[in-house]
C-alpha cells in the first residue's frame, strides 16, 4: 500500500501553504543611529522565538530543497518530517548519489498517511528501462511537449487529483521526478 494523500487534502495543503506565504512576509525595520538619551528610547522586550528557516542550499539536492519552500512550510506546520526511502522506478534502481526519493509524514503516530517527492538524474537507457518496466506492469505513457508522463493506471490507484492521475513520474532530458499525483509534480522544483 503506497501512502498518499486525497486531492482535497494536497488543495488544503496549498491552501496552507499560500496563507503562509502571505503572512510571512513583513516589511524591513527602519535603520536608526544609536542614541545618548536612553530616556526617549523604550526598553528592550523579547519577542516570540522564531524557528530558522531548513537551509536551501543550491547545489545540495535534500528533501526540503527538492519541493517549493510553501511546500515545506505547510508539511512541517502540521508536524511532518521527510525520510529517504529507495527510489526505484519498475525495475530500476537508482543509486543514492542519483538522486533521493522522500516520504513526508507525521512520525510520531502510527498511520499510512503521507506524501512522496522525488527527483533523480537517470541516463537514457534506464530512463527506457524503467517506462518499459512501468508500461508492462499497466501503467500508461504520454508525451507532454518533449517529457513523457507514465502515470499508474487510475483503475488501481489508491487517490487521484482533479485530473484523475495518481502516481506519476515524468521523465525529462536526463532526470525524473516522481510524486503522488500529477499536480504534485508541480511542487517539485529542484534543478541541479
Amino acid at each position: 500500500m503506497t501512502p498518499r494523500l486525497p486531492s482535497a487534502t494536497i488543495g488544503l495543503l496549498l491552501l496552507v501553504a499560500a496563507a503562509l506565504v502571505g503572512c510571512s512576509s513583513s516589511p524591513a525595520p527602519e535603520k536608526t543611529t544609536p542614541s545618548n538619551d536612553s530616556a526617549s528610547s523604550p526598553a528592550p522586550t523579547a519577542g516570540p522565538a522564531t524557528t530558522p528557516e531548513p537551509e536551501r542550499t543550491p547545489g545540495a539536492l535534500s528533501c526540503e530543497a527538492m519541493v517549493s519552500p510553501g511546500t515545506v512550510d505547510a508539511l512541517t506546520a502540521q508536524g511532518w518530517t521527510a525520510e529517504t526511502k529507495e527510489f526505484v522506478i519498475g525495475d530500476v534502481a537508482l543509486g543514492e548519489d542519483a538522486g533521493l526519493l522522500c516520504f513526508w509524514a507525521d512520525y510520531s503516530i502510527a498511520s499510512d498517511h503521507g506524501q512522496f517527492y522525488g527527483w533523480a538524474s537517470i541516463s537514457p537507457t534506464d530512463a527506457a528501462s524503467a517506462q518499459d518496466s512501468l508500461l508492462a506492469s499497466g501503467w500508461r505513457r504520454e508525451d507532454a511537449g518533449g517529457e513523457v508522463v507514465v502515470t499508474e493506471d487510475p483503475a488501481y490507484a489508491m487517490a487521484t487529483d482533479e485530473e484523475g492521475y495518481g502516481m506519476t513520474y515524468l521523465f525529462g532530458d536526463g532526470w525524473v521526478k516522481f510524486a503522488d499525483t500529477k499536480q504534485g509534480l508541480l511542487l517539485i522544483e529542484w534543478t541541479p
